[in-house]
């Protein structure tokens, strides 16, 4: 990856749209991210629900209505055309077409692949998308900038080493990804609690840190991982954030 290159476009794109079980039921969404670099490069970010999944988080799998695939042909991009994936976590619904991307360089923390990798029953689902034998990971420990403007964030809680993504565009400004470490909005608290397949004490750790970062870099948008009704107020692919 050339370290000279930094963000300019950034897409949203929206795999589809579902209810998650709380109390009260809540919209939900699911989706990936794809960002475009000043010297061509395209990075994605997860790969959504496989055509055939069950959850084991309790969201219907039945919200997946246009794959990323599909999505990144109305783009015009084929799965040759992504030279890096940036893998969050390993649960079905953000890894699902990981094995589309043989081509691409995946990033994933250290911590999760190796959790992921020693058998834990919760990321086997996705097991035969994410662990392809032709897939090529680089193993990271802790927050990283890939390329200027292009940071990754060591968010555990929701997982084990989930990451969460600063994305520095010319216009916008800072857009913070922060995927399943925050999935709803309403959850942005420091003092939330946690649903029963996460770790309440690291889960409030990486909120503060996210938090923090949102005041300390003056963030312009904050994107919530599944929030649906935030969903429906964001730009989406092909539309774009520059």
């Amino acid at each position: 990856m050339n370290n000279n290159a930094t963000p300019q476009r950034l897409y949203l794109m929206q795999l589809g749209t579902s209810t998650f079980p709380t109390d009260p039921p809540m919209p939900g969404s699911a989706g990936c991210y794809l960002i475009q670099t000043s010297d061509g490069k395209n990075i994605l970010i997860d790969s959504g629900f496989p055509a055939d999944s069950e959850n084991s988080t309790g969201v219907s799998p039945a919200m997946t209505e246009k794959n990323v695939l599909a999505q990144l042909a109305e783009l015009g991009l084929r799965p040759e055309d992504i030279d890096t994936l940036i893998c969050t976590h390993f649960d079905i619904d953000h890894a699902g077409y990981h094995d589309a991307f043989t081509r691409a360089e995946l990033i994933v923390q250290r911590e999760h692949y190796e959790l992921a990798r020693s058998g834990h029953p919760r990321y086997a689902g996705a097991r035969p998308h994410w662990d392809h034998p032709e897939l090529r990971y680089r193993l990271i420990d802790g927050d990283r900038e890939l390329i200027p403007g292009l940071t990754l964030i060591e968010t555990s809680g929701h997982a084990p080493g989930h990451q969460s993504v600063l994305v520095r565009l010319p216009q916008t400004g800072p857009v913070l990804l922060v995927i399943d470490a925050v999935m709803f909005q309403c959850f942005f608290t420091p003092e939330r609690k946690a649903w029963a397949f996460e770790n309440e004490e690291p889960l409030r750790a990486s909120t503060r840190k996210l938090l923090n970062l949102v005041e300390c870099e003056h963030v312009a948008l904050v994107v919530f991982g599944h929030d649906g009704l935030q969903w429906q107020t964001l730009k989406k692919a092909p539309a774009y954030y520059k």
